[in-house]
């Protein structure tokens, strides 16, 4: 993957976000979640960043990205999308509800539609298991999500009403 210069602005929210917590190195994933709040992602080239920032190795911040499920390297849709995977929701469905997720988007689970508008990722457990199969788009809660009910969910979105109360939430 080609390399690419981060805007000067950009640093700056860095660099910012790092001494807001003292350029502690123990505050790492503190700094990651806020600067991936405020940048959308963490690319290797904001990573190396935070690394220098907090005095520490570019391999420990990596570590860290890509072992916990809620970093993300590549850049999440406006509205991303996740779909529970833990054994109830799997076992009431969550496959064919994802599979019908990747038709309707032509998207794999880690990838963003081509206009920005939606992401696709799967999660372990989001705790909602009476409510399963459960999917999460933004904030929003679907519980008992059939693949049938996946179209709509989208165009509702995609009509800018996915955060009114007229969908079946949780």
């Amino acid at each position: 993957m080609p390399k690419i210069k981060l805007a000067d602005n950009t640093i700056k929210v860095i660099k910012d976000v790092c001494a807001e917590y003292n350029n502690s190195e123990g505050e790492l994933i503190n700094v990651l979640h806020k600067v991936q709040h405020k940048l959308g992602y963490l690319p290797a080239e904001v990573q190396e960043v935070i690394a220098k920032e907090l005095k520490t190795s570019v391999a420990k911040v990596y570590g860290v990205v890509t072992f916990y499920s809620f970093f993300s390297m590549v850049p999440k849709g406006e509205f991303p999308i996740s779909i529970c995977m833990g054994t109830a929701c799997y076992v009431r469905g969550a496959e064919q509800v994802l599979n019908e997720f990747k038709r309707q988007l032509k998207v794999e689970v880690g990838e963003s539609t081509g206009d920005g508008m939606f992401s696709l990722n799967c999660l372990r457990c989001l705790g909602a298991c009476g409510l399963s199969p459960v999917v999460m788009v933004g904030e929003k809660v679907y519980g008992r999500v059939a693949p049938t009910q996946v179209k709509q969910i989208i165009t509702d979105y995609r009509d800018g009403c996915g955060s009114s109360d007229s969908s079946k939430t949780a």
